[in-house]
């Protein structure tokens, strides 16, 4: 049984990935549109390493949860720890997704409340997805199956 969900998840996450990446390539204005805020573009405006060392860094921690996201639907081999890697990126993404709608009430900052609605909202379709996938897994990889 194919696990939409979970697949769905891996390429959201791996297109996370891809668009952190493309902040480094493509400049201070992707990490101002994506929201990293001023003082990291200018940072990269300025040649500073630090920027893309974090971008990289967030990058590799999104690649690897779309890892454990294929891993969970059977697609790769079986993961370390999956069913608790799996239940705390599904936290991650839902825990994100909520702090952001209440940042975005109570103070938005520099971001501004359309970012954290967007980005929240990003955050809690993705975590919904591996909430809903990581169901589905559960009796196969509770057996040491997936």
């Amino acid at each position: 049984m194919t696990n939409s969900c979970l697949i769905a998840g891996a390429a959201s996450s791996a297109i996370a990935a891809l668009l952190h990446l493309g902040c480094i390539v493509f400049g201070p204005s992707w990490y101002r549109f994506f929201g990293a805020g001023e003082r990291m573009a200018r940072l990269a405006a300025a040649g500073n390493i630090v920027p893309a060392l974090v971008t990289v860094g967030i990058a590799a921690v999104l690649i690897v949860w779309s890892m454990y996201a294929l891993s969970g639907a059977g697609v790769i081999a079986r993961l370390p720890l999956l069913r608790v890697g799996l239940c705390l990126i599904t936290g991650i993404y839902l825990v994100r997704a909520c702090a952001g709608f209440i940042l975005a009430l109570v103070a938005p900052g520099a971001h501004g409340v359309a970012f954290w609605c967007w980005s929240s909202a990003i955050c809690l379709a993705i975590g919904a997805l591996y909430l809903a996938g990581t169901w589905q897994a559960w009796p196969r990889i509770s057996q040491g199956l997936a």
